[in-house]
């Protein structure tokens, strides 16, 4: 695993095979961030959310993000982040906060311009832990999600008053991006 594109690329990323881990694999990121990047996203604060390895954060940051925020339950897997963004040079423009995504409205309160979720596939909480999250402040009229899934769940249509923008296959995941009508 390794950074696909701006200021890190080609850099290693840790983690790719930990047991109970399903990282990105550098083609889905790359097509995502192609994607997010025509739309014309903001990458000026991003949040990572179920961060894992914390790849598409990083992503996020050697793109030319200011700053990421990751969330990640697993200890194990937030010191992996802590090593990823060391190695990628982006440690002071991220902090890792290891909690349960459902926690993390107890923990940020400031909006973000792009949420990233690559949710456990079998994660039954994933879809109403996304929607309180964008109808909370997190959430403003630019912001843009990404939410990472299996091909075999259909997306919601909407999450909050962010509707679904598109849509894109690859293998068995799909990248569904949701952002407001208006942006």
């Amino acid at each position: 695993m390794r950074v696909i594109a701006g200021a890190a690329r080609g850099r290693r990323l840790k983690g790719g095979s930990e047991r109970g881990l399903r990282a990105t694999s550098d083609l889905v990121r790359g097509a995502m961030f192609d994607i997010v990047q025509s739309m014309g996203a903001d990458l000026t604060r991003v949040l990572d959310l179920y961060a894992g390895t914390g790849a598409l954060g990083v992503e996020a940051l050697s793109r030319g993000a200011g700053w990421c925020d990751f969330i990640e339950k697993e200890p194990r897997f937030c010191r992996l982040i802590h090593e990823n963004l060391e190695a990628s040079g982006f440690a002071e423009k991220a902090a890792v906060f290891c909690l349960p995504a459902e926690k993390v409205l107890t923990k940020l309160s400031s909006e973000y311009s792009l949420i990233l979720a690559d949710p456990p596939y079998q994660d039954e909480k994933a879809d109403s832990v996304l929607e309180s999250i964008a109808a909370s402040p997190l959430v403003g009229q630019r912001t843009v999600i990404v939410l990472e899934h299996s091909k075999r769940k259909t997306p919601p249509a909407a999450l909050g008053s962010l509707t679904l923008a598109t849509s894109r296959r690859h293998g068995d995941t799909v990248i569904s991006i949701y952002r407001s009508g208006g942006s």
